[in-house]
């Protein structure tokens, strides 16, 4: 799923596909929804949103979300790209998010992503590998490992992705090639940078995995095969929903605090026939679950996490805890969560940030505000 997954685009791509193999049938949101009972999904952007409706659900059904996100902290390919300095070709790129800049150095990176065409269509590229972040030779920088290495992403974050000058190629070109198209052709894009390294299982006992974007790649695999594994007859309404930018706030048209939920919601519960007062009953007897990449104790620095709840490697999946609702956990969502695990003979961890380390949060407390739906 991961190495289908260069982009967030790809992510829904590969989602859609896997939900069309098991007879999901996508829905667009400009046509009128008039089937009955079925499973269903919606793309909007990075974002897909898919149900699966029962024949006895009726107006109050509740639902049972289970929400992530599509997106990766990493870069994404600015306009006028190409650019060159000194017999080398270069990517002019802007940073996305929050990475960790010294972990893209001196990897072999692809582009991905959409691109959209004068004519209205648009099409899904990769590149393979193409460019990379080089770092400075420790013959030119002595000092870098006892007075640490900074990154200025204007200066020092300009990949490499071959040798000329900005006449001898055109990055824009390139990735409309590959869809069969000219830079002519190309009326806008949302590129992003990958990892072309692929996951691995390693480690005494293979014990360990590592990938790129497993923050919230990891969340989106997760929940939506056991979305696919569910049963098709529920006393609720399961939704598997995998939203689009929330590494740079969510506040976006596919991001959760946008509108993409409220939207599909609103017009299933129209499609069930309830009015306002029913639709809101129904949200009050729902859950979601936000489910994102979270932090395991490190053991070479101990000290960056809380002393008493310290989550271990492998034993079992964190319930994340904030005072400040940077997580939307409660008590009576903690309830439900222990609950769920008990019912899948499942063991979890509890998870609060050191009071000296600021907390980070996701979609939960987003879609809780939007809908009012209890989440943990």
């Amino acid at each position: 799923f991961i190495q289908a997954s260069p982009s967030s685009f790809h992510a829904v791509a590969e989602a859609a596909r896997q939900l069309g193999g098991a007879g999901f049938v996508e829905l667009r949101e400009v046509d009128a929804w008039d089937a009955g009972a079925g499973s269903f999904y919606v793309i909007r952007d990075g974002a897909i949103v898919a149900w699966r409706q029962s024949a006895g659900a009726d107006a109050t059904t509740p639902y049972r979300i289970v929400g992530s996100h599509t997106d990766s902290p990493g870069f994404k390919l600015k306009p006028r790209p190409t650019t060159a300095s000194l017999g080398w070709l270069q990517a002019g790129v802007e940073v996305y998010g929050g990475p960790l800049f010294n972990s893209w150095l001196d990897r072999e990176l692809e582009f991905a992503g959409r691109l959209a065409f004068r004519d209205g269509t648009t099409a899904l590229v990769r590149t393979g590998p193409l460019l990379r972040f080089p770092q400075l030779a420790v013959h030119l920088d002595r000092g870098v490992n006892t007075d640490g290495l900074r990154l200025d992403p204007q200066r020092h974050l300009n990949p490499v992705v071959g040798l000329g000058d900005v006449g001898s190629a055109d990055l824009v070109g390139h990735l409309a090639r590959l869809a069969d198209q000219t830079a002519a052709d190309v009326a806008g894009y949302d590129i992003s940078v990958a990892d072309t390294q692929p996951p691995a299982v390693f480690g005494l006992d293979d014990a360990l995995f590592a990938a790129g974007r497993l923050d919230n790649l990891s969340s989106v695999h997760a929940s939506l095969v056991a979305f696919l594994a569910l049963p098709a007859s529920l006393d609720s309404i399961p939704v598997f929903a995998a939203f689009d930018h929330e590494e740079v706030g969510s506040d976006t048209r596919s991001g959760a605090s946008g509108p993409l939920l409220p939207d599909i919601l609103t017009r299933v519960s129209a499609w069930l026939g309830a009015d306002e007062s029913q639709r809101l009953r129904a949200y009050a007897r729902s859950w979601c679950l936000s489910a994102d990449a979270g932090h395991a104790v490190h053991p070479n620095y101990p000290e960056r996490h809380d002393p008493v709840n310290r989550p271990v490697a492998g034993s079992g999946p964190i319930l994340k805890i904030n005072a400040n609702q940077r997580y939307a956990t409660d008590a009576l969502g903690a309830a439900e969560w222990a609950r769920a695990c008990d019912a899948a003979g499942v063991g979890y961890q509890e998870f609060v940030s050191s009071n000296a380390v600021p907390c980070g949060s996701t979609i939960g407390p987003l879609t809780a505000t939007r809908l009012g739906i209890p989440c943990v």
